[in-house]
């Protein structure tokens, strides 16, 4: 049986039988999507991003190493996946018309792309900045069709998907659900002698037993002076007594991930410098949700996160971004990448708008704490999804 067999098999049995939202969901993105098409003045789109992907159609796999696109025009869809992605591409979407290719062929990649935007289209939308879109096949589309421009969409995609339904705000929700217990779990377990491979175990457990899917990213766990170093991650480091442990989990459910920040000090007594840090990770957050309401810049609500910053700036490294949209998203990251609450930021707050206030202030070869929430905006300002204890030192056993 080849994957063109393999096709016809599964959408007679299972077609769409893992797809994560009705029909009418799609429908109404994929609406919003087309008006801002034949606003930008966009014949066609070439999506490869596996989130935009998955936010069009409900395509979901953890192979996000192949090549895999979508094309959208005003009148149809067109699903583009590899042989060994047939599979969920009858399972976890609707889409009318999926065409493979060969996974070892990847010569055979060109000429139903060319099919599908050959038919009177000028201008072709891509996003040029994502490292999905490999090089080979825009520069084949360019060959093969000269009167064709193919230019960067400006983000349209995630323009649209920055708002979210209230059936996306539900998987949120019971991602941070479930991240929660996970941190739970980790923190409980936090003791001198243990390494944060065992902290990490321990998470990761309890946030599969509780439901998430494969994650975005891997529960993040550093201790002592590792902590202080951004985007490490675990390393068989033994914990000593008094050492801060900063854990970092994002529970996925149907591929959408509300993270959160927690930090711990092994053995329950941090030093009054930590508890200093601390509260200026908390006077951050809670001038950010006392900041975002709809009509605010993303601008506005950055300086506002500074001042609350200022008497720490001086002696901590901070990211400079103080909170970034999240909501479907595949390895390797599970920040959306579609807004930043940063300077220069002139985007306005809406409803609907979600975002992880990623709060880590590391004190260069010491330590880091973080502390974070995920937020959704309402009518009303800011509602955090997430549940944050606060606490630095251990609750009693």
């Amino acid at each position: 049986m080849d994957f063109n067999a393999y096709q016809n098999a599964l959408s007679s049995q299972l077609r769409g039988y893992e797809c994560p939202f009705p029909e009418q969901e799609f429908a109404n993105r994929l609406a919003r999507v087309r008006d801002r098409m034949a606003r930008e003045d966009f014949g066609a789109l070439l999506l490869t991003d596996p989130s935009d992907i998955f936010y069009l159609t409900g395509y979901s796999t953890f192979e996000v190493s192949v090549h895999v696109a979508l094309v959208v025009t005003h009148e149809e869809l067109l699903l583009q996946v590899p042989s060994i992605e047939m599979g969920p591409a009858m399972v976890t979407t609707r889409v009318a018309r999926v065409v493979g290719y060969r996974w070892e062929g990847i010569g055979e990649v060109l000429e139903p792309l060319v099919q599908a935007l050959n038919n009177g289209i000028e201008t072709v939308g891509i996003d040029a900045w994502h490292g999905s879109l490999r090089q080979g096949v825009l520069e084949g589309l360019r060959a093969k069709m000269p009167s064709t421009r193919f230019q960067n969409n400006g983000g349209l995609l995630k323009k649209v998907r920055m708002v979210k339904s209230e059936a996306e705000l539900g998987f949120l929700r019971e991602s941070a659900r479930i991240t929660a217990e996970g941190l739970a779990a980790a923190v409980a377990a936090v003791c001198p002698g243990m390494t944060d491979n065992a902290i990490a175990a321990v998470g990761t457990t309890a946030l599969l037993e509780a439901g998430s899917e494969f994650m975005s990213m891997q529960p993040i766990v550093t201790t002592g002076r590792r902590s202080s170093v951004i985007h490490c991650n675990h390393r068989r480091t033994v914990i000593q007594e008094g050492d801060p442990v900063f854990l970092e989990f994002g529970a996925a459910w149907h591929r959408y991930t509300a993270p959160m920040m927690q930090t711990v000090v092994a053995g329950g007594r941090p030093s009054a410098e930590m508890q200093r840090v601390h509260d200026g990770c908390r006077r951050i957050v809670d001038r950010l949700l006392a900041t975002v309401r709809p009509g605010v810049s993303f601008d506005h609500a950055a300086q506002e996160a500074e001042r609350a910053l200022a008497p720490l700036a001086d002696s901590v490294f901070f990211s400079g971004v103080f909170g970034y949209t999240v909501g479907a998203q595949f390895p390797p990251s599970w920040v959306e990448g579609s807004g930043f609450i940063a300077r220069g930021g002139n985007v306005e707050f809406r409803p609907g708008m979600v975002f992880h206030l990623p709060i880590c202030l590391r004190i260069p070869g010491q330590w880091g704490i973080g502390c974070s929430e995920t937020l959704v905006v309402t009518d009303q300002g800011a509602e955090t999804i997430t549940e944050n204890p606060w606490q630095l030192g251990q609750a009693p056993g």
